[in-house]
């Protein structure tokens, strides 16, 4: 819920919403980008990537939001604005996590100003892409949850009778 309150913050509940309906209306979308690379986006991407405990973790670069942290908002929009006429994303920094089973896999650490790129364009594309995805999936979706998937499990066994479950993990397929 606390998205959705970044969002009214930053006036962009509205726009996101007409996104969402109109790619439900099978609409087709012009200017994208003007919204994208709007100030309130950019700001909005800024104070999510802030709230992430991932956040002062440095990539490449070296830098943290609390280098970030240091301009205005004014010199921050600005920044990221004229970086996107050329942008390059930087070299992902690599670090091997352990997983629950002791085995380690890898994970990718985008320099901070990547981060807020890829967040703010994910903004505008995410309630397009949301309003084609099939209602009972609830994996790495917004406003949805383990919690969500076991109440619909629950549902399910309650009003169908089903009582089988199947639990399928996919694996890295190396050649």
């Amino acid at each position: 819920m606390q998205a959705l309150r970044y969002w009214d913050y930053y006036g962009m509940t509205d726009t996101f919403t007409d996104l969402h309906q109109r790619a439900k209306n099978k609409g087709t979308f012009h200017s994208l980008y003007d919204i994208i690379t709007s100030r309130n986006n950019i700001l909005l991407a800024y104070r999510k990537i802030k709230s992430n405990k991932g956040s002062k973790t440095p990539g490449t670069d070296g830098k943290t939001i609390l280098d970030i942290e240091k301009r205005t908002e004014d010199e921050l929009v600005e920044e990221i604005q004229r970086q996107l006429k050329n942008y390059r994303p930087k070299k992902v920094r690599r670090k091997l996590i352990e997983k629950d089973n002791g085995k380690m896999r890898p994970l990718g650490i985008p320099c901070i100003i990547d981060r807020i790129i890829q967040q703010f364009f994910r903004q505008v594309l995410e309630p397009i892409a949301e309003a084609h995805f099939y209602n009972h999936n609830y994996g790495f979706r917004p406003l949805r949850s383990t919690h969500h998937a076991m109440a619909r499990v629950q549902y399910l066994v309650n009003q169908s009778k089903l009582h089988f479950v199947v639990d399928i993990d996919i694996k890295v397929i190396t050649s």
